[in-house]
């Protein structure tokens, strides 16, 4: 019997790469996002289909009852192996004018998101009593602060980070693993926003910071949605089952710690 897993912020970009990918590996993938159509379109994606038993649920990260119904759902009906906080949201702004309704969304989704959903995974699979395997996604921006006009962001995945530690810590006595991945310059629906934020507040243009971004990668492309959901299938699999409280840099070297 397959596995089941919950990806959240799976309507598109990431989520959807990683939902695709875990349904290739064989999992079960319960597809969740804010917006329940863009998740039942990514469903209709993912192999094995019907067959597997995959599935789409609205979820609101930044709603902790949302978390805790799903993840208490899941557990009930199919038993709950892994998570993946994935849901994010980005705005580009200067530090300074950085309003206070925007930096409460960002860390309400970013942070507080992750906090509570993997509260109810962890919950969940305690309960279960078999273990299981969490992964938050947090970003390159998480391990640095030099990054322009995202420093509300910075300080929700430089929280990921933490937090992803803290949780691995508590939760290993219960045979839970707790990792995040930190990707790069990722080629996403996100990603095109930020061009445009970025080109804007520089007085640049969206193709030559797009040329900036490949220049400060090593391996001299953006990254693929897929190069992020490679190495969660790896985090989810037993060749991960002795890493814990890892940051996992996945960003072609643009950052390396």
């Amino acid at each position: 019997m397959a596995k089941t897993v919950v990806v959240t912020g799976a309507g598109s970009g990431i989520g959807r790469s990683i939902s695709k990918e875990l349904a290739d590996l064989g999992w079960r993938v319960v597809v969740t996002d804010m917006n329940k159509s863009a998740a039942e379109e990514t469903a209709a994606l993912l192999q094995g289909g019907e067959d597997r038993g995959h599935e789409a649920h609205a979820l609101n990260v930044a709603n902790p009852a949302d978390s805790i119904a799903v993840a208490n759902d899941v557990s009930q009906r199919l038993g709950l192996d892994a998570w993946v906080s994935n849901a994010g949201v980005s705005k580009m702004k200067r530090f300074v004018d950085i309003q206070e309704s925007e930096y409460d969304l960002t860390l309400d989704v970013n942070l507080k998101g992750v906090f509570f959903c993997g509260q109810a995974a962890a919950q969940a699979m305690i309960h279960q009593g078999n273990g299981g395997v969490i992964v938050n996604t947090a970003s390159m921006a998480g391990k640095q602060g030099r990054v322009p006009f995202l420093a509300d962001y910075v300080a929700s995945k430089f929280g990921v980070v933490g937090l992803t530690q803290a949780m691995a810590f508590e939760l290993a006595e219960h045979n839970i693993t707790v990792n995040s991945i930190c990707p790069g310059f990722v080629a996403t629906p996100m990603q095109e926003r930020e061009l445009a934020w970025e080109a804007e507040l520089k007085g640049s243009t969206a193709e030559e910071v797009k040329n900036s971004w490949i220049e400060a990668t090593p391996l001299a492309r953006l990254q693929k949605p897929e190069d992020v959901a490679d190495a969660v299938g790896f985090l989810l699999s037993s060749k991960a089952r002795f890493i814990t409280g890892e940051a996992l840099s996945v960003n072609g070297g643009a950052y390396m710690d």
